[in-house]
């Protein structure tokens, strides 16, 4: 099973991104996880979607060459941040690749709701009509006072939570399987 990893944060040493990467590391018996780089895409500009440059190129056959999607998301000002909705607005156009496309979504914070508002705001944008992928109800990650729970290595060390993201991928590894099935 291959998924690709969607991480809305750029920063060197974001908790969301050392998560995406503990993912990958934890569940690489079961699936092989590909963290797309995001930053590097230029904003979307109608005037280029029949003609993108090649790192979108690049970027959206990846996307459609998955099995599934993983987004592993901080928040910002509530919502999502604007770098993850830019990568989501490029696969939203013209050949739409996120279509019908199984997604996971993630998340940590050094808050108590662990993502919570910019996590239902991307089920909002993951349900629009361009994007369309599919979410299981209730299969998300929400990791609050992250800073407690991981290492500067990335390494969670919290049982508890390393138990639920466990249940949680096991859950999204079977719900792929089964749609790839049907």
């Amino acid at each position: 099973m291959k998924f690709v990893a969607l991480v809305g944060s750029i920063r060197k040493e974001s908790y969301n991104k050392k998560l995406a990467k503990y993912i990958k590391i934890r569940y690489q018996e079961k699936a092989e996880i590909d963290i797309l780089p995001i930053e590097n895409l230029p904003l979307f500009n109608q005037d280029e979607e029949e003609n993108p440059p090649a790192v979108v190129e690049d970027f959206k056959q990846k996307v459609a060459d998955s099995d599934g999607l993983i987004f592993v998301t901080p928040e910002y000002n509530h919502s999502v941040p604007g770098v993850l909705k830019n990568a989501i607005d490029w696969c939203s156009r013209v050949d739409k690749v996120m279509v019908k496309k199984p997604a996971m979504i993630a998340g940590g914070s050094i808050g108590v709701l662990g993502t919570a508002r910019a996590q239902m705001h991307l089920r909002q944008i993951l349900n629009s009509p361009g994007v369309s992928a599919l979410t299981l109800p209730g299969n998300e990650v929400f990791i609050g006072g992250i800073q407690n729970k991981m290492d500067d290595d990335g390494i969670l060390s919290d049982e508890s939570t390393i138990e639920f993201i466990d249940n949680v991928m096991n859950n999204f590894i079977d719900w792929v399987d089964k749609t790839k099935r049907l």
